[in-house]
């Protein structure tokens, strides 16, 4: 009788179906570990790469690496939480809480600026909109300046528009700047990013220029952030590697926007040539890779700490690089040189695996 049940057990067992696509699968997955680790090392070693790069395929890990100090002077070594100056990426989320506060019918992105804030209540600035102040089109550069440009015909990136967006998101909701953000990240489920303004945690990154052996710190980091040649809701947001990849796969898998309102946030409507990274499309407070593969994407510089947060949605992988140090004497396309030549790596790995798929 024993004999008979294990002689069936095994009959079964054999009989059981292979699945040719959880081998591939598997396969795939062991192909983009062993490719991210010899490139990516490649470029930490090139450079002494002073950050934290990691990739991430939806909640599964396929890269990560930290290397030096977020303390130079006390060799405080960078760690998985390692909280960094996340600059211009800090865009996205002033993005989204405009947008949030659209959903609850408090605003439409077509309005005038002028309708919430007075300053914009004068000749030049009465017919800017929400919408180009999202995606740089405003003409706007330093508050109370002259117009580059008539509003809606032109790029130009201004740190000051996404400002009077954050002004915009405290007039309507009637809470602070910090606040409404504070709440995001908790919707998020980012446990560890706070604002430059009311930052009291450990862990922070101080901010450096130069380089390893000759460097200086970046004064009143993160309180700085905070003020006028900076703004929060332009970049002033403090995060760490597992926060942003959170952040992606909230942001992108819809638990913080509506399936419209995303797709809204995603949709080219302006075009922008990068210094460093070249023609692209603008979305709110995102940039569009123009080409194959698709991705969604943002740099990030504040003195020292020079950041990048991409999002490949055909395969939701994230790839995030932080860093807090930059050798401004060399040229910030110096200090992006890391950045560039990762995102090489994965857009090439990504269009590899894209093909892949298609063969499957």
């Amino acid at each position: 009788m024993l004999s008979l049940f294990l002689f069936s057990c095994k009959t079964e067992v054999s009989q059981k179906p292979v699945d040719k696509n959880a081998v591939i699968d598997s396969t795939i997955t062991a192909f983009q570990k062993t490719l991210l680790e010899q490139q990516i090392d490649s470029v930490f070693k090139k450079y002494n790469f002073n950050g934290s790069i990691a990739v991430f395929k939806d909640s599964l890990q396929l890269y990560r690496k930290e290397n030096g100090y977020s303390d130079f002077k006390n060799k405080v070594k960078i760690d998985s939480s390692t909280i960094f100056a996340i600059g211009s990426v800090s865009k996205q989320f002033t993005a989204a809480l405009i947008l949030l506060q659209m959903e609850q019918g408090k605003l439409n992105v077509n309005d005038k600026a002028s309708k919430y804030l007075k300053a914009f209540q004068n000749k030049d600035y009465e017919n800017i909109t929400i919408h180009q102040l999202l995606n740089h089109t405003s003409g706007l550069n330093t508050f109370g300046g002259k117009l580059m440009f008539k509003s809606g015909s032109d790029f130009f990136y201004s740190n000051d528009g996404f400002n009077a967006l954050g002004q915009i998101v405290e007039v309507v909701s009637g809470k602070s700047y910090d606040e409404n953000v504070l709440e995001l990240f908790k919707k998020a489920g980012m446990k560890n990013s706070s604002t430059g303004n009311i930052f009291k945690g450990k862990n922070f990154a101080s901010a450096y220029l130069g380089n390893a052996a000759r460097f200086s710190v970046v004064p009143d980091m993160p309180k700085r952030l905070g003020g006028k040649d900076i703004g929060t809701p332009a970049g002033g947001i403090l995060s760490t590697i597992d926060d942003l990849h959170t952040w992606n796969n909230a942001l992108y898998g819809g638990k913080i926007l509506k399936p419209e309102t995303l797709k809204q946030f995603v949709s080219k409507s302006s075009e922008r040539h990068h210094a460093i990274l070249g023609k692209m499309g603008y979305g709110y407070g995102i940039m569009l890779r123009i080409g194959s593969p698709e991705s969604y994407f943002h740099s990030g510089y504040v003195k020292g700490s020079p950041s990048l947060n991409i999002y490949y949605p055909k395969t939701k992988t994230s790839v995030i690089i932080l860093s807090n140090i930059a050798d401004e004497e060399k040229g910030k396309s110096w200090a992006f040189k890391p950045h560039v030549e990762v995102k090489k790596i994965t857009d090439n790995l990504e269009n590899t695996l894209l093909q892949l798929k298609a063969k499957q």
